[in-house]
């Protein structure tokens, strides 16, 4: 597993997360059974890089928390023999992280991992469109989370 990090705030927020995302997509890979190596990416931004990233390729005219860029949508994808799989990117609001822990009444840390988590699974594959799909998502971020990041502050 390989995750490339890249700041885009300068304010170095995803040093102080980098293990924490490590352990995630390590712990993610064996609860899913993944058996191929992977690679990701994780962005930092602040929330005009995001609305911008949102507006162009979403379509939706304001900020998020969080945006998957899946590459392997679709099962014949093309892979390099003996690479790593790369599955996309993370892009993560770094304010959202701390507007959310405030917000919803746990750390910043928690919140983090959970857009992290929750990313990650979107490049995998998983979706919260319908409500069974939500809550097949949403109990594999909290098995994934449960010991990593729990919700108190």
């Amino acid at each position: 597993m390989e995750i490339i990090y890249t700041d885009q705030t300068g304010t170095g927020f995803l040093d102080s997360y980098i293990p924490l995302y490590e352990e995630i997509a390590s712990k993610t890979a064996r609860h899913l059974n993944l058996e191929d190596d992977f690679q990701l990416g994780v962005v930092a931004m602040t929330p005009e890089q995001i609305h911008a990233v949102n507006r162009e390729y979403r379509q939706v005219d304001r900020p998020t928390d969080v945006i998957s860029f899946a590459l392997q949508d679709e099962p014949d994808a093309f892979r390099i023999p003996g690479e790593p799989l790369e599955l996309g990117d993370i892009f993560i609001s770094i304010q959202a992280v701390q507007d959310q822990a405030a917000e919803y009444g746990h750390s910043q840390k928690r919140e983090a991992a959970f857009l992290f988590c929750h990313g990650l699974l979107h490049l995998l594959g998983y979706d919260h469109m319908t409500p069974e799909d939500e809550t097949v998502m949403f109990g594999l971020q909290r098995e994934i989370l449960n010991g990593l990041a729990e919700k108190q502050v």
